[in-house]
């Protein structure tokens, strides 16, 4: 029955996101708003559906945490289901993503069209900079900055690899940093079909204020979110054991 459910939740998510990239396409040249707002609504469908048919839901735990305006909300990274959740999770975020994605033919477009930032994990310094100056306009703008710290998905339980796109955001935009733990990975593994059902938690945790250097932020942003994720996985384990 789960394998079910999973494929045809498969069908929903493709199905929805064909109708809305397709019937969406005015949006482009219309405020970046607009796109911003669609992409929200597909976020929210994509919540529904993982829901009702697949019985995968979510709870916010500290989102007294999450402050109005401009911010660094990093994030653990196990699932799909985090860049669905984010669009919804903050109001109006710049999310961090590949370059790569920017390419991927009407996704990359409506990415781009919503103040999405990029970086070219390839380029080195060079990409910092531009990091950085993508940030400036979010923050300019009122928007909040969401980033995955790591880069990729990470498996629960792997060892961590912070890069240092959050360190750069957060030492050169002055504001604060929002670690952000979850167990995603526990209910829609990466690379795999099934989705587990359950309650994934997504826990927004005290803020890192403005000021550390980049040494002790790194350090700080690892030492909050990596003993809240294991917790978090080791709470999922118990329940899908049960």
């Amino acid at each position: 029955m789960i394998a079910l459910r999973s494929l045809l939740y498969q069908v929903y998510l493709y199905t929805v996101s064909a109708i809305m990239t397709l019937g969406g396409l005015p949006l482009l040249v219309l405020p970046r708003r607009c796109t911003s707002a669609a992409i929200n609504l597909w976020s929210r469908l994509q919540l529904w559906g993982a829901a009702n048919i697949t019985g995968v839901t979510y709870e916010i735990r500290g989102a007294e945490n999450l402050p109005d305006g401009p911010c660094l909300i990093a994030s653990k990274h196990q699932s799909m289901w985090d860049t669905i959740f984010w669009a919804v999770g903050a109001k109006d975020p710049a999310i961090v993503l590949k370059k790569e994605l920017t390419y991927v033919p009407l996704y990359g477009w409506y990415a781009m069209k919503a103040g999405m930032i990029s970086i070219d994990r390839g380029s080195g310094p060079s990409a910092i900079r531009k990091l950085v100056r993508q940030g400036k306009r979010a923050v300019a703008d009122g928007r909040p900055i969401m980033i995955f710290p790591e880069g990729t998905r990470s498996a629960p339980g792997s060892e961590p690899d912070y890069k240092p796109g959050a360190a750069a955001l957060y030492t050169q935009l002055d504001i604060p940093c929002i670690p952000v733990a979850l167990n995603s990975g526990m209910f829609w593994a990466r690379r795999a079909l099934k989705r587990q059902p359950g309650t994934i938690v997504v826990e927004i945790l005290p803020a890192i204020e403005p000021g550390l250097k980049r040494r002790d932020f790194m350090a700080q942003l690892e030492a909050a979110i990596e003993p809240a994720t294991t917790r978090l996985v080791e709470e999922a384990k118990t329940k899908i054991g049960s």
